[in-house]
């Protein structure tokens, strides 16, 4: 039973790291192409 609750810590323990590393993300390099287009509206007459 100790064993038990010694791997289900672990189990816990490790979800919890990697899901802070998933939210924190990784930062990396902004995409090089892409981005914002002027937006083209009709006259309203």
């Amino acid at each position: 039973m100790k064993l038990l609750r010694r791997i289900l810590g672990a189990l816990v323990i490790a979800g919890t790291v990697a899901g802070g590393i998933r939210l924190k993300g990784t930062g990396g390099v902004p995409p090089q192409r892409g981005g914002w287009r002027p937006l083209e509206l009709p006259d309203e007459r």
